[in-house]
């Protein structure tokens, strides 16, 4: 209930002001009467304080998780979520992440204490490092704030709050269609959320023109979300010419870029490669966000290791920006988990890891780009009706399928395979074993008489 509202009187006061407290009292009590209508206070038939919540539906991505769970079917299947697996279906920890969790186990000097707000420092230093690379000017002349956050999600979070505290513009443009957690990220964060055309389904390949031509309408200095590589859910990216062309527009139109960088080195196999779109920006010495995640690149995924990366104009600047964001951690998670970030920090720092991590960086984005060539040979060796060439142009852990909602509500019951109903599956988690029976599934859902 909301208390009456009282305002201090004295025997002056004014009629106007006698009526104004008359006013705000009869508001304030009829605001409690609604309240009492709509959120009911406890009762002897429900003596919970809780007892008028909705069941709030699954998590449209983590529901397809829950649903494989109950399935008893032994041929179930699920490719809904974005974890590697290996080709016998289990989780993967990397060789050199044991190696590394180890020497920390036995590191006397360690110790559980409070990290700073920003985190490890190493491991900022790194990371940064890793997205921009090591001779890129921003990180030379210390134009680059780095902030380690709870994996890509928190690094969103972070910088989204961030830009509506402080930025003049609190529009973000993210495509149609991304994942399903960016609205929600950024609308929570205080943003309005608005979206450009990325995917053609005609196609199953970019929508350029229509990209172009949304941010082309975009107001000047909107922010502008765009997948780093290995775009989720499409796996369509931008070839290196779209993205120079991408570049000058955003640059034209003074729009500010904020990069979601969750599989740098996962889809072609090169981190390099996979980071060029986010140094090209660098290059042209304007300012930008980086999101960093290591879930997917050093199988973290339950140590929620990130990072928020914010290139600006001079040091002192990003130094004044650094301070900011702080001010958004603090009363969000206060700091950062230690032992995520202490096994990235020593894995990019120590030359003779970074080498082996690599190696079975690339052994994953090869065993990924190999399920696509293996589905694409089974459907074509079936005669699925369609150009299924998509899957091997599409690159990283996704593939939009271009099945509809219809398709997979019957592969599921049918075939016991679980996906989200937009139609992508998760190609890692596929093996040789299990992609002939996706591949009878795919054919029979686009071949069934409706």
């Amino acid at each position: 209930m909301v208390p009456p509202v009282s305002f201090e009187s004295n025997r002056s006061s004014s009629f106007s002001d006698r009526r104004l407290n008359i006013l705000a009292n009869h508001f304030v009590t009829l605001n409690n009467s609604i309240d009492s209508n709509i959120f009911p206070s406890p009762t002897a038939s429900s003596d919970s304080v809780f007892a008028h919540l909705l069941r709030a539906p699954e998590d449209p991505i983590l529901g397809v998780t829950v649903a494989y769970n109950k399935d008893p079917s032994p041929v179930k299947l699920n490719l809904g979520v974005g974890a590697y697996r290996t080709e016998e279906g289990k989780p993967l920890v990397l060789n050199v992440v044991r190696r590394v969790e180890q020497q920390l186990v036995n590191e006397a000097s360690r110790n559980k204490e409070y990290l700073p707000i920003v985190g490890v420092a190493d491991f900022n230093k790194l990371s940064a490092r890793l997205i921009f690379g090591a001779d890129s000017p921003a990180i030379q002349e210390n134009r680059v704030t780095t902030v380690q956050c709870l994996s890509g999600t928190g690094s969103l979070r972070v910088g989204g709050e961030f830009l509506a505290r402080h930025y003049h513009q609190r529009t973000i443009y993210i495509p149609q269609p991304t994942w399903g957690n960016h609205p929600k990220i950024f609308t929570l964060a205080g943003l309005s959320v608005k979206t450009y055309r990325y995917y053609a389904p005609r196609t199953k390949g970019l929508d350029f023109q229509g990209l172009l031509e949304d941010l082309g309408s975009a107001p000047s200095g909107s922010v502008v979300l765009l997948h780093a590589c290995a775009h989720n859910p499409t796996g369509v990216d931008p070839t290196p010419e779209q993205w120079e062309h991408i570049r000058q527009l955003i640059r034209s139109k003074a729009l500010l870029p904020f990069f979601d960088s969750a599989y740098q080195g996962f889809a072609s196999g090169s981190l390099d490669t996979d980071a060029q779109p986010v140094r090209t920006f660098v290059a042209d010495g304007g300012e930008l966000l980086v999101a960093q995640s290591y879930a997917k690149n050093m199988g973290l995924y339950g140590e929620r290791v990130g990072a928020l990366s914010i290139v600006c104009k001079s040091a002192d600047v990003a130094s004044r920006v650094e301070s900011q964001v702080k001010l958004v951690v603090r009363p969000m998670y206060s700091n950062p988990p230690i032992h995520g970030a202490s096994i990235v920090a020593a894995i990019l720092r120590d030359r003779n890891l970074y080498n082996e991590w690599t190696i079975e960086l690339k052994a994953m984005a090869d065993r990924i780009i190999n399920m696509r060539q293996k589905l694409f040979d089974a459907l074509r060796s079936r005669g699925t009706p369609g150009d299924w060439s998509h899957i091997i142009k599409q690159i990283g852990m996704f593939t939009f399928t271009g099945l509809n909602a219809e398709q997979v509500s019957f592969m599921t019951k049918e075939y016991h395979i679980y996906m989200t109903f937009d139609g992508r599956i998760s190609m890692a988690g596929l093996s040789s074993k299990t992609v002939p029976h996706l591949a009878d599934a795919i054919h029979a859902a686009v071949t069934r008489a409706v």
